[in-house]
């Protein structure tokens, strides 16, 4: 349900809430809020609440540390895991300077004019997304270890699978905030764990992806676990991914959804350094279903883009390369604007490549453009893409670089 204004006066006035969370993200995706009092909420939907952007990596210095924040009527929804007296409701964002304008970090609202862009050329983009993650145990100081919760293996269940309780409870956490989780199954890492859910519109997908890390590890933690989503936790063993099934409507032909993925594919290198933007996420890529080269193909999990066996409204092309690290802010609104790209370009896709390419021999990868291997290319390419200019603020750029 999407709130107004009006009905979360209501809902806090009516429903025992103590305490509502503003909530919003560094330029790196990671989740920052601050709670006020019901008492306050008129103050915050009509002026804001200020906070030290100063504190927040990349926001500012002190010489101009206030931003506002200002909460979102239709993103209220109440956190499970707070008491059930005295609730606790969040919503996110947007964040604006002292005189109103938009603040040039806040990537909730560039994804917001990614959108519009595609609003404007008629057109609604899909997004569904699959985080990974891993359990691993605490030690005597409760501090995360890097045991694994189990030895289970690709879709094992119990007792091999330890997960499944935990998995059980995330979904059913998720189902109550309003977000529907499609799967959920152990993978093929040892304590590694993956959780599907519903495709949504663009900003709707974003926010969920956010929530999503934070359920996840709220209820390891409820478990006496640590739930870990970066990129390579273990050497040796299957890297996190951020797998991203993203579509575009109407769609009026097969051709508009090639396009779409052409355009994709045409931006890929320069917007690695957003997909995967830490230097571990260098280690993952290349190995163990990690896409390495940019290719395409129908099913084959050994492309940077393939496209799922599905029919109708599942219809959808899926990107391999992000990791849970990235920016969901970021990534989805570089996804639209590459995909607008290449159906106003009418950007023709390449060959499928129908082959394992982590088996196949160099005369087949020889022609295939690379991902970069390190975060040190990653940020080559994207300072001198005119793409990624165009849209990416020079401040958010500038952060990135550094």
């Amino acid at each position: 349900m999407k709130y107004s204004k009006e009905e979360v006066m209501q809902y806090v006035a009516e429903e025992d809430v103590k305490f509502i969370r503003l909530a919003f993200c560094d330029v790196f995706g990671k989740q920052k809020n601050i709670s006020i009092m019901p008492e306050e909420l008129p103050r915050a939907f009509e002026h804001g609440i200020a906070f030290d952007a100063s504190a927040i990596a990349g926001f500012g210095g002190e010489t101009h540390s206030d931003l506002f924040l200002h909460p979102e009527p239709e993103t209220l929804t109440w956190l499970p895991w707070r008491p059930e007296h005295g609730k606790v409701v969040r919503m996110f964002c947007s964040i604006r300077r002292p005189d109103g304008t938009p603040f040039a970090c806040d990537t909730r609202s560039l994804l917001k004019k990614a959108v519009a862009d595609a609003a404007a050329a008629g057109l609604t983009f899909y997004f569904g997304a699959e985080q990974e993650f891993y359990l691993f145990e605490l030690d005597e100081r409760n501090m995360p270890t890097k045991t694994p919760y189990d030895n289970a293996g690709y879709m094992d269940i119990a007792p091999e699978d330890k997960g499944e309780n935990v998995r059980r409870e995330i979904c059913l956490m998720l189902e109550q905030m309003g977000i529907r989780p499609e799967s959920s199954h152990h993978e093929e890492g040892p304590g590694q764990n993956a959780i599907d859910f519903r495709y949504a519109e663009a900003l709707t997908a974003a926010d969920q992806a956010l929530t999503f890390q934070t359920v996840v590890k709220t209820v390891a933690r409820r478990s006496g676990l640590a739930a870990d989503f970066s990129p390579k936790p273990l050497p040796g063993a299957p890297g996190n991914g951020f797998h991203i099934n993203c579509s575009v409507k109407p769609e009026t032909s097969p051709v508009r959804l090639r396009r779409m993925i052409a355009g994709v594919l045409d931006k890929a290198v320069p917007s690695t350094l957003f997909f995967n933007p830490s230097d571990d996420s260098y280690k993952r890529l290349g190995q163990m279903k990690a896409p390495r080269y940019v290719s395409w193909s129908a099913e084959n999990r050994s492309q940077l883009i393939r496209i799922p066996a599905a029919a109708g409204e599942y219809r959808r092309a899926e990107l391999r390369s992000p990791d849970p690290t990235a920016n969901p802010y970021i990534a989805f609104a570089l996804i639209i604007w590459a995909g607008l790209d290449g159906l106003a370009a009418g950007t023709e896709l390449p060959a499928p490549l129908d082959v394992n390419l982590f088996s196949a021999g160099a005369d087949v990868v020889a022609p295939l453009q690379k991902l970069p291997s390190d975060r040190e290319q990653a940020k080559a390419a994207a300072a001198a893409d005119a793409f990624i200019r165009a849209h990416i603020p020079a401040d958010i750029l500038k952060i990135y670089l550094k």
